[in-house]
Order: structure tokens, then C-alpha cells, then sequence
């Protein structure tokens, strides 16, 4: 896959998509850090399990409303691992309500978290990354087309991932480094179970007529983390089971 020896930084790593991503790049023989927000217990778990295939694997403390935190993690794992070669960030909330339920507050941890988070782990890493080097961010495929009333909250700050995609990939193009977003559709995570009650009206939304699994959506991260993502780069890769057709 092109990923044996290089060192991922995911964030978001302890739980869900995140966790699947992390054990799929080091299955793919790279050596993952991930931050947490709440959870050091899940986020040792993952750790955990990574250690024992044999790759090397850190979990750093990066609290969402800490502006310096996800740079500080960027530093963190250089000076564990010795480089940086793939970003992730996956790192996110789902905030539902209208214009009228919704606050300022609201907008201001969404944001935070889903672009000026994004934003200062890509400036941080950029110094670090080389030829081949790689960012990938978790975005949506509400992003595109929000499907109810309630999403514009979160829907917007999805949507500010693929300007921030398309421009860096501008940035960093000429240095060899690919920045793309994967737009996961629904999927079976403790933030949206498969079993929840709104779980029919998703799956019916699908050209599948199902969920997708966390695994799956690594695998298209792995595909652009590896050498399937060579030539690839300002690009939305929307993994949602056919639900935006």
C-alpha cells in the first residue's frame, strides 16, 4: 500500500471512525498517534491493540477547546517517531437544530473543532510533510446536500473542508504532498447507531439499503494514504453508499 514505515497522526483516534483508521494504517504497516479529547481509556485501548501487531502507536491528550492543543500533538508525535508523512483529521461533533435552536456557543465549538482545528494541524504538519506526504480530513456527505432541516450547523462546517482541501492542495501540490477529503455518508458509530431510532430513514436514503461500517470508511482513507493516492489530491472521495446519487 505504500504505507509500510511511515508515521500517521489521526485525530479523533480513540473511538468510531477514527479508531477504525488508526488500526487500519497500522495494519498497513504505519505508526499511528492519535489524540483524544474525553476518552484516555478508549484511546489506550486503541493504543493497545496497535502495539500488539508490532507498530509503534502514541495517544495524546488534545482537548477540542485548547486552540494550541492539535499542533502541540503534531510536535509531540515528531519528536516521538522522528517525522510525520499522513494527517488525519477526523476529529468531530454533530451539532443538530435549526437557525432558531441553535447558539452562538454552538457555532463556535463546531467550528473550532471541524476547520480551525483542521486548519492548525495542516500548518503544523505542513513543515514536516515531503514527497508523498499526505493529508486526508473526515468531512461529510451533508456537506453537499443536506438532506433535512437541522444540518446547516453542521453541514457548513463540513463544506469549509473542501475549500480548505482544494487550497491546500494548491499550497503543497509542488512539494509532492496530496490533501483530499473522504465525505463518509451514515454509519454505524456510538455518535449515529445503526440501531437508533432515525437509523430506517438513513438506510432507506442509500442506494445500498444499509450503513456503512467504520472499517469501510478507513479503507477509502487508506487508499489515499497509499500509493492509490499518488495522483490524487483537491479531491472529495464521498463514501455514503450511494445516499447523494
Amino acid at each position: 500500500m505504500g504505507i509500510e514505515g511511515k508515521v500517521a497522526l489521526i485525530t479523533g483516534g480513540s473511538r468510531g471512525i477514527g479508531a477504525a483508521i488508526a488500526r487500519r494504517l497500522a495494519a498497513d504497516g504505519a505508526d499511528i498517534a492519535l489524540t483524544y479529547n474525553a476518552s484516555a481509556e478508549r484511546a489506550a485501548e486503541v493504543v493497545s491493540r496497535i502495539r500488539e501487531t508490532g507498530r509503534r502507536a502514541l495517544a495524546v491528550h488534545a482537548p477540542a477547546a485548547d486552540p494550541g492543543a492539535v499542533p502541540a500533538a503534531v510536535d509531540r508525535t515528531v519528536a516521538e517517531f522522528g517525522r510525520l508523512d499522513i494527517l488525519v483529521n477526523n476529529a468531530g461533533i454533530f451539532p443538530y437544530g435549526t437557525i432558531d435552536e441553535l447558539t452562538m456557543e454552538q457555532f463556535d465549538e463546531t467550528m473550532n473543532l471541524h476547520v480551525r482545528a483542521a486548519f492548525a494541524a495542516a500548518r503544523a504538519a505542513s513543515p514536516h510533510l515531503g514527497d508523498g506526504g499526505r493529508i486526508i480530513s473526515i468531512g461529510s456527505n451533508l456537506a453537499e446536500r443536506a438532506t433535512r432541516p437541522g444540518l446547516s450547523l453542521y453541514s457548513m462546517s463540513k463544506a469549509a473542508l473542501i475549500g480548505l482541501t482544494k487550497g491546500l492542495a494548491r499550497d503543497l501540490g509542488p512539494r509532492g504532498v496530496t490533501v483530499n477529503v473522504v465525505q463518509p455518508g451514515s454509519t454505524d458509530t456510538e455518535m449515529n447507531p445503526a440501531d437508533s431510532a432515525p437509523a430506517d430513514a438513513q438506510r432507506a436514503a442509500t442506494a445500498l439499503g444499509r450503513y456503512a461500517a467504520a472499517t469501510e470508511i478507513a479503507a477509502a482513507v487508506a487508499y489515499l494514504a497509499g500509493e492509490g493516492g499518488n495522483f490524487v489530491t483537491g479531491s472529495t472521495l464521498t463514501v455514503d453508499g450511494g445516499a447523494n446519487a
